[in-house]
């Protein structure tokens, strides 16, 4: 190995651990953009090829764009606030059952809006529900983080990292639901099990019931109807195999304009709220995995599942296992690039390349910088006055990942 290379690691490695324990209490996307300079800077990586990594991402930077347009209007015209009413008094002053509710609309989100829409657009309107009924808004918040990861494969839609994985062609959907239909369900079921375990005290008791309900708002209709546009466009976007950031970013844009112009408001005064540190951030990690694979790194992954391939349940079982613990250690955004791109070197069977599916989505819900999705939760959260570190993530995740991921991984190996 030399010189350059190893310093390609060295920086790579650095700016991850970064990304992780944040230094400084700095912002993620500082390190991961520090990182991709440092590569550039130091002559290990020449402008172009980090310019055409940056470019690689512009599909997951339109899709982040769309759906925090369409979260931040909805924020602000009142819709969380009803959504979390309506939640509070169907929990009938249950901490437990607006547990289970909280856990029921996160699958039906992540589903049909994905993961990133459940970090996004629900986290906030948890937040809420607890805020009203007067309950530790912890255990309900970690079931969005949770379920985001737990039901992203659900659907193709219900995770961008799938599309990542299989390079934007996508298996029909009667293929789909025959390989991850009892994945999914092991997955959704086992976690919220162990989660409910974890936090049974906390979710012990009443809480308050037969609050408020304010009257929706004509904005918070709209910002509702477009929520409900952009999950039927996803829909018809996947069937025909089509990218879906740039009909996501058109959805939230006329969403967040249609709305400031009934409520006659600046649509700069949404912009404003809009937490555009995690674009740079995404892409810095996409020039870090375009550096790791300028090393020979990729080309090694690929030898690995070509050799797995002689036993493809056993691969399978494996290779999801090493993917699901390796997407904490550099983000499933971009584990699941460099697996695409070695999957599309080695060829292996499709038993595998769903195995290494079920751990790049599943596998983040160990660590809170596991995945983007957990890192937008994080800043939804962190907005509202609340923060979760490392250790505290890694404490439920550790209890609650590793038996789910077991759970699919063994589901999808039986269905063969």
């Amino acid at each position: 190995m030399n010189t350059a290379t190893l310093a390609t690691w060295a920086i790579c490695t650095a700016a991850t651990a970064a990304v992780i324990a944040r230094p400084l209490r700095w912002p993620e996307a500082i390190w991961a953009v520090t990182g991709a300079a440092l590569l550039v800077v130091a002559g290990l990586m020449p402008f172009g090829a980090a310019w055409h990594a940056i470019g690689k991402g512009m599909d997951v930077y339109l899709f982040l764009i769309g759906m925090m347009l369409l979260s931040e209007t909805a924020r602000e015209q009142g819709l969380f606030d009803r959504v979390a009413a309506i939640a509070v008094n169907h929990a009938g002053g249950s901490r437990a059952r607006l547990f289970l509710l909280v856990y029921a609309t996160g699958v039906v989100t992540t589903t049909f809006l994905s993961n990133d829409a459940t970090a996004v657009v629900l986290t906030p309107a948890v937040f809420a529900a607890a805020k009203k009924a007067r309950a530790e808004p912890l255990p309900l918040l970690f079931a969005c983080a949770l379920i985001a990861n737990a039901a992203s494969f659900v659907l193709p839609i219900s995770n961008p990292a799938n599309l990542v994985l299989y390079g934007g062609r996508m298996p029909p959907l009667g293929q789909w639901f025959g390989s991850f239909a009892l994945p999914s369900l092991a997955a959704i079921v086992v976690t919220f099990a162990m989660l409910r375990f974890v936090e049974r005290k906390n979710l012990a008791g009443d809480c308050a019931r037969d609050v408020d309900t304010a009257p929706m708002t004509t904005g918070g209709k709209a910002a509702l109807a477009g929520i409900g546009v952009t999950a039927l466009l996803l829909l018809a976007m996947s069937a025909f195999d089509r990218p879906l950031g740039l009909p996501t970013c058109l959805a939230g844009l006329a969403t967040t304009l249609g709305v400031c112009l009934l409520r006659k408001t600046s649509p700069l005064d949404t912009a404003r709220s809009v937490s555009w540190s995690v674009l740079p951030l995404v892409a810095g990690l996409f020039v870090l995995v375009e550096a790791l694979d300028r090393t020979g790194v990729i080309a090694a992954v690929a030898d690995a599942l070509r050799a797995m391939a002689a036993d493809p349940a056993k691969g399978a079982a494996t290779a999801g296992t090493i993917l699901a613990f390796g997407s904490n250690l550099m983000n499933n955004l971009p584990a699941g690039l460099v697996a695409s791109t070695a999957v599309a070197q080695a060829h292996p069977p499709r038993l595998i390349v769903d195995g290494l599916l079920i751990g790049v989505d599943l596998g983040p819900n160990l660590s809170v910088t596991g995945s983007l999705a957990t890192i937008l939760w994080l800043q939804a959260i962190r907005r509202e006055g609340e923060d979760v570190g490392f250790w505290r993530f890694l404490k439920v995740g550790a209890v609650t990942m590793v038996p789910a991921l077991a759970a699919a991984l063994g589901a999808r190996v039986l269905i063969g």
